[in-house]
């Protein structure tokens, strides 16, 4: 887990990755997908980072059911430093109140620590510092359209030139809007710690979760949550840039934009816990992309605030995560041909059709607006395209696209008939009918023993593992089963599985894809293998680093996580898995 000992704070428009030192490793600004203006995670100098003299031990935690990060560093003489992070995020004058601000908090356990805080942060993807202006109780940090200052009530001379000082008091930072505070900073982080804690313990206990595994849950609950832009509603599939899959692989994405995927993903496991605000907030980004494509291509991939150019560049000024470059900024997958996408634009908000707890429920003229998405899906189930996984020079009729182009007209038919729109209903089914037998007469290979990976070849992939979660196949069904049983024999290492083993455009996979051994648990659990489904999910769980947060791959040689971080994907796993595989509350009280 070296490397990836990070804990994350946000609060639904920035979020932060700090150390089990203390030290941030990533922040951008003013959003998800901004300026990272605190990069040591891809080795920049853009530090807000604590020493302490004499340090022997550091440990890291969240309070319980929030997302405030408390890191304790103890000296030799006795000295003990807690470090208080978090996001301010609580309801205020009928809103929300979410800024593009961090708190830190330095609070005094025992003796008199010796510290040094560092406060470098940097522009332009690590070319330069951002120029730095001190004022009486504030540091201003400026670069063209970027501006933003840090108020403190320590000694602002020790902060701008890193020197080393007794920390005899509890002093707080918080970095935020360019204008001042409406109180010191000291009353104002107080405030802020304890009306955000209130707003996270009051929305953790809402959730509806499994008697067993709580804390695994509510942890990946609240972590998917600071993955949502709210103010568009656009999911991030992660925090990070450039992480790669493993070590030299040259597979370092942009992981800060929304795969309309992962989003459909992440909204149905909150809505399996009733955190439905999710989904609210989501169907406004996908009804906007629904409406921009006018029947016609949608992406895979958009910006998070609906942007459709993401021009994929590299950023040579950083070295890299462990010096394992390049470090990429933009995703061309937003330029791919990825048929999967019109089944989970309509999974993404089916739901919403049906769900009488919604504020505002769509309708038929919601409804009409989706029919040209399923149109699309069904005009292209059985043409190439780059599949999930998102090849960049390899095209097939991928067998996991076209079961998802399935659910679009499955669903619409579902949803027609909620409505009480028969022929439509009959319309929809019809050809969810033809793209089922496509499936069936195509994907299935006798010789294999399981459906593969394409039509007509004859490679593993776990994705196709979906077909029982979206209903396509009954999970009884002996073609489903024999899958399971090729993925767990072919796919499957210890307790991890990979998404496909055969070369790419980057050669052979070399970790294990997280998010696929969440899938293949669920489908050991649905074919009747449950404590062999318990048992491999017991053993995930314990990959997870000191805080309980995972990344997209998973080394099973070296127990290494690997990929961006923290992976929405991963963390869905751990609820949908937990979900399943729980004991009842009624047969525990």
């Amino acid at each position: 887990m070296s490397g990836l000992n990070m804990g994350i704070v946000g609060n639904g428009t920035i979020a932060g990755l700090i150390n089990s030192g203390g030290d941030y490793q990533w922040l951008c600004l003013p959003r998800f997908d901004g300026e990272p203006v605190l990069n040591q995670l891809l080795g920049g100098g853009g530090q807000f980072s604590v020493w302490m003299d004499g340090l022997t031990s550091r440990s890291q935690s969240y309070d319980s059911n929030t997302s405030i990060l408390r890191t304790r560093l103890e000296a030799d003489d006795g000295a003990i430093l807690e470090i208080i992070d978090f996001a301010p995020r609580f309801e205020t004058r009928g809103r929300v109140f979410r800024p593009a601000s961090i708190v830190r908090r330095f609070h005094i356990v025992a003796g008199t620590p010796r510290v040094r805080i560092t406060l470098t942060p940097q522009t332009d993807w690590g070319a330069r510092r951002l120029s730095s202006v001190r004022g009486v109780n504030h540091i201003r940090f400026t670069d063209g359209d970027l501006a933003f200052r840090v108020t403190t009530d320590a000694p602002v001379a020790y902060i701008m030139s890193g020197t080393s000082f007794l920390l005899e008091q509890d002093v707080s930072f918080v970095l935020g809007a360019d204008e001042s505070l409406t109180d010191t900073v000291d009353v104002i982080t107080l405030d802020w710690e304890e009306r955000t804690r209130k707003y996270w313990t009051k929305w953790s206990r809402n959730l509806a979760v499994p008697f067993e595994w709580q804390e695994a849950t509510i942890r990946a609950a609240i972590t998917l949550k600071l993955c949502v832009f709210e103010e568009t509603g656009g999911i991030v599939a992660a925090l990070t840039t450039s992480i790669p899959e493993h070590e030299g692989s040259q597979r370092n994405w942009d992981y800060r934009f929304c795969w309309i995927r992962d989003a459909y993903f992440t909204v149905s496991a909150l809505n399996r816990l009733s955190a439905m605000g999710t989904l609210e907030h989501y169907m406004r980004w996908v009804r906007n992309i629904v409406a921009q494509s006018k029947g016609g291509h949608i992406q895979p991939v958009y910006g998070i605030g609906l942007e459709a150019d993401l021009t994929e560049e590299h950023a040579t000024h950083l070295p890299g995560f462990r010096n394992t470059g390049p470090v990429r900024r933009g995703n061309q997958a937003a330029e791919h041909i990825q048929h999967d996408v019109y089944g989970q634009v309509v999974l993404g908000v089916a739901q919403s059709f049906f769900d009488c707890r919604l504020i505002s429920r769509p309708g038929i003229a919601e409804f009409r607006q989706l029919e040209p998405v399923g149109e699309r899906a069904f005009a292209v189930h059985d043409t190439p395209d780059a599949g999930i996984w998102e090849f960049r020079t390899i095209a097939e009729v991928h067998t996991s696209s076209v079961i998802m182009c399935w659910a679009a007209c499955d669903r619409l038919s579902k949803i027609a008939a909620h409505l009480g729109l028969p022929d439509r209903a009959t319309y929809w089914a019809e050809r969810a009918a033809i793209i089922h037998k496509t499936v069936l007469d195509n994907a299935w290979s006798a010789d294999v023993g399981a459906f593969t990976a394409a039509f007509g070849g004859e490679a593993l992939d776990a994705s196709v593992l979906l077909m029982a979660e979206i209903g396509f196949l009954p999970a009884s069904d002996a073609r489903y089963i024999a899958t399971v049983e090729a993925i767990d024999s072919k796919l499957r290492e210890g307790n991890h599985v990979y998404r496909y083993k055969t070369e790419d455009d980057f050669g052979r996979p070399k970790t294990a894809f997280t998010a696929c051994t969440f899938w293949h648990i669920d489908a050991l659990f649905r074919i009747g293998r449950v404590e062999e489904a318990r048992e491999m999910f017991e053993s995930v769980l314990s990959s997870r680093n000191h805080v309980g947060l995972l990344s997209e791959d998973f080394d099973p040689v070296t127990g290494e996580l690997w990929g961006n971080f923290p992976q929405t994907y991963c963390m869905v796993g751990i609820i949908n898995s937990a979900a399943l595989l729980s004991k009842p509350w009624t047969c525990v009280i």
